[in-house]
């Protein structure tokens, strides 16, 4: 099984993190998670291929927004939120209210 790399909390840049939250799609997956939790990779329900959901997964993990864990053969994502509001204080919120979410 592959090892997916995951950055710790002090290795997070603030312009990969601005980068990965620039898109809609992947915008859109941070604010389903903040939502509803933790979420099975293929639960989403949003208007892009597999390879490209993937894609998107990659990106906001790689930038420590989110953080997949295996359990058999399903991955499960979930957001950063803790690491994120300790590295970037009050970042996420913001965010997540001019996109019409709630910060909690």
């Amino acid at each position: 099984m592959r090892v997916v790399q995951q950055p710790e909390r002090d290795q997070f840049d603030l312009a990969a993190v601005l980068y990965a939250l620039s898109d809609p799609t992947r915008l859109e997956l941070v604010r389903r998670l903040a939502q509803d939790g933790e979420r099975a990779c293929g639960t989403f329900d949003v208007c892009a291929t597999k390879a490209t959901l993937s894609h998107h997964f990659k990106v906001l993990r790689e930038a420590g927004l989110i953080h997949t864990r295996a359990e058999g053969v399903y991955r499960f994502i979930s957001l950063r939120r803790r690491d994120l509001d300790a590295r970037f204080p009050g970042l996420l919120k913001a965010v997540l209210k001019a996109a019409g979410a709630p910060g909690r």
